[in-house]
């Protein structure tokens, strides 16, 4: 396993294919402050830069929490709502919430209390796998504040309005089974057998070419406001790599030698 250059409060470990990122403030219960949104937001573009990276595992360090949203520490609460709205990241809450640049699939590993914007990061994952006693909520009206970085306009698209706005217009805390209910979680697991778990996730998604899902997750980024027809037509970047690829040309060879592919990546 190689350690990439984000030492701190933030870790990113490489090792083959996967790459695993920790908010490792347990203290805070993983709340992101100024300095660890940097770091954050450091680690995606490194990711992004990374072609050997084929998928990203995101979780929370301890075993309270996966991150409970932003540091409400005294200098973060002296700020407005105008001021924290003015100075909004455009990638969503750990510049990931709302990010449309990172084309390969985002694992939430949720470990415990995933609220403001940790459940923001979550919905910005593309796989939930939750501890039996995480619990989820977007508690910003209790404070006072709104959840701008993706947690009204995704949950209002994702869900049901009752469902959606039972979230929104309460801030309370929903359990890993309720969200699983909604559509929101993959699974559910015992504490004890959470990393299995994401580690067959893993495993699932590395069965599949590199180049297929840089392009399907490029898809779902940017052509969610285009029809269905629309959306086929568009000429988009990872989608005309994949379709003449060494990924795909392997994969077809793969499975007429009755074996498992082994994907070149490009």
């Amino acid at each position: 396993m190689t350690a990439a250059p984000f030492p701190d409060e933030v870790r990113l470990e490489i090792e083959g294919h996967v790459a695993r990122v920790t908010i490792d403030r347990p203290k805070v219960l993983n709340a992101v402050d100024a300095k660890t949104l940097r770091r954050l937001n450091e680690i995606w573009e490194h990711i992004e830069s990374d072609t050997d990276v084929r998928v990203v595992v995101l979780t929370g360090g301890g075993d309270r929490a996966f991150c409970t949203g932003a540091d409400m520490s005294a200098e973060a609460v002296g700020r407005t709502g105008l001021e924290y709205w003015a100075d909004l990241d455009p990638n969503g809450f750990g510049g990931l919430s709302l990010r449309a640049t990172l084309d390969v699939p985002v694992i939430a590993r949720v470990n415990g209390y995933a609220l403001g914007g940790g459940m923001e990061m979550v919905l910005g994952c593309d796989i939930v796998v939750a501890a039996e006693h995480a619990r989820f909520g977007l508690p910003e009206p209790r404070v006072g504040r709104v959840p701008l970085d993706g947690g009204v306009t995704q949950l209002v698209r994702r869900l049901p309005h009752t469902q959606a706005m039972s979230l929104l217009l309460t801030g309370r805390r929903a359990s890993a089974g309720e969200l699983a209910g909604m559509g929101l979680v993959n699974e559910v697991v015992p504490a004890e057998q959470l990393d299995d778990a994401v580690d067959r996730w893993v495993a699932d998604v590395l069965t599949c070419a590199p180049t297929s899902l840089r392009a399907i997750k490029q898809m779902v980024q940017r052509t969610a406001h285009l029809t269905s027809r629309e959306a086929r037509a568009a000429r988009l970047p990872a989608l005309m790599a994949a379709l003449d690829s060494a990924d795909s040309r392997e994969g077809v060879r793969a499975f007429q030698e009755k074996r498992p592919p082994n994907w070149p990546g490009h």
